[in-house]
């Protein structure tokens, strides 16, 4: 009598209960990915909220991922190559408007360049581009032998090099002279990016008529309206011009990254400017908190262990404080403009649990890492079929 035994690759045969586990466990990952794909078709029939990524040079990646589009478009990581800080640094270093606007105009073909790539990556899908947000510092050299040959290029002496790095310090540069400060000091950056981001997307409407592409631009660090009206200002007169000249009926969109308590309080005098709102989860976190992301924690392991803090408040949103803000700020912004897209961007966009409160509230979609595009559409289907009929 012959007996069938199951086998594994190395020759021992597998025991019935091993088996029977084995089978378990199959069947286990079978229906998983079953109900992964049934949720990821449910999501396109019945979900409301989208999701897309945070990207600068991974956007191939992120519509791999399935990402719906770019929520995020972080400009500075751009500047950092190396054929491009001279320019930046050149920038910062310049006495006057026309100084500046010399050494931007260096950088203006290089964003032109990124931008078209980004846009022919997405292939029609909505791209959401942050304006210059970093502290100006960032840019600047610390190597002796890069401050000389800044001095070199600039015409100036060494010690007036290191003058103007000493000037950009600050106590707390997160929340010091960046986001819309810097295009409100020197419009010339905002002048430069909306150029860049508006030929950007002409030059590939040109190519590709079919993709029905409308720039999106967001002003980062906004807590009062007439801020944002001041760097739209820039914005409509250089991205109109442009349009015109081009003989395009192309449109686009300004809105801003809610990342400052006063922004959510007064989300509906700033809805008169933003045609969108994106909500910058990790500003808007530590800025509510109290706390910077930088250093706490050296100390949240101890409200960890006290049950002070279930979990870091970085990345899960904390719905009891920030996102009360964050409803409050979005329904504030509908009365306002009823037709207002909403949003969250950081890492907290792939985190199942504020997806669902994203969802919940009526966001138009999250933004996360490209990475983390997969889980935050699984958990996008799961509360589309949990609040089914709420």
């Amino acid at each position: 009598m012959h007996t069938h035994s199951s086998t594994i690759n190395s020759g021992r045969t597998l025991r019935p209960w091993e088996l029977a586990l084995l089978l378990a466990v199959c069947v286990t990952l079978l229906t998983g990915t079953w109900a992964q794909a049934r949720s990821a078709l449910l999501a396109s029939r019945l979900v409301r909220l989208h999701v897309i990524a945070v990207s600068d040079d991974d956007t191939e990646q992120a519509v791999k991922f399935g990402a719906e589009g770019i929520g995020l478009c972080r400009t500075e990581h751009m500047f950092f190559e190396a054929d491009r800080i001279p320019a930046i640094r050149e920038m910062i270093c310049s006495d006057t408007v026309e100084q500046r606007e010399k050494a931007l105009a260096k950088l203006e073909p290089m964003q032109q360049g990124d931008f078209e790539a980004m846009y022919i990556a997405l292939e029609g899908r909505p791209m959401t581009v942050r304006f210059l947000d970093p502290p100006l510092h960032e840019f600047v050299p610390t190597e002796e032998a890069d401050i000389e040959q800044l001095a070199k290029d600039m015409g100036k002496s060494v010690q007036d090099i290191k003058n103007i790095i000493a000037s950009l310090h600050e106590f707390n540069p997160m929340m010091g002279h960046r986001g819309c400060r810097l295009a409100v000091t020197f419009p010339e950056i905002a002048k430069m990016q909306t150029a860049a981001i508006i030929k950007a997307a002409l030059a590939v409407r040109s190519r590709r008529p079919a993709w029905k592409i409308t720039p999106e631009i967001m002003v980062p660090l906004v807590g009062e309206e007439k801020e944002l009206a001041f760097v739209k200002s820039v914005i409509d007169k250089t991205a109109k011009k442009i349009i015109k000249e081009a003989g395009s009926d192309m449109t686009y969109k300004v809105g801003t990254m809610i990342e400052i308590p006063r922004a959510a309080l007064t989300a509906d005098a700033i809805a008169n400017e933003a045609e969108f709102f994106s909500f910058g989860t990790n500003d808007l976190t530590q800025m509510t908190f109290g706390f910077s992301r930088d250093d706490a924690g050296k100390f949240l392991a101890s409200y960890y262990d006290r049950k002070i803090y279930e979990s870091d408040p970085f990345s899960k949103l904390d719905q009891a404080g920030v996102g009360r803000l964050v409803k409050m700020a979005a329904e504030l912004g509908r009365q306002t403009r009823p037709d207002i897209k909403l949003g969250i961007c950081g890492e907290q966009g792939g985190d199942p649990s504020t997806v669902e409160f994203c969802h919940k509230i009526g966001l138009t979609y999250v933004s996360c890492s490209p990475f983390r595009v997969p889980i935050a559409r699984l958990a996008a289907a799961q509360a589309a079929i949990r609040n089914a009929g709420k």
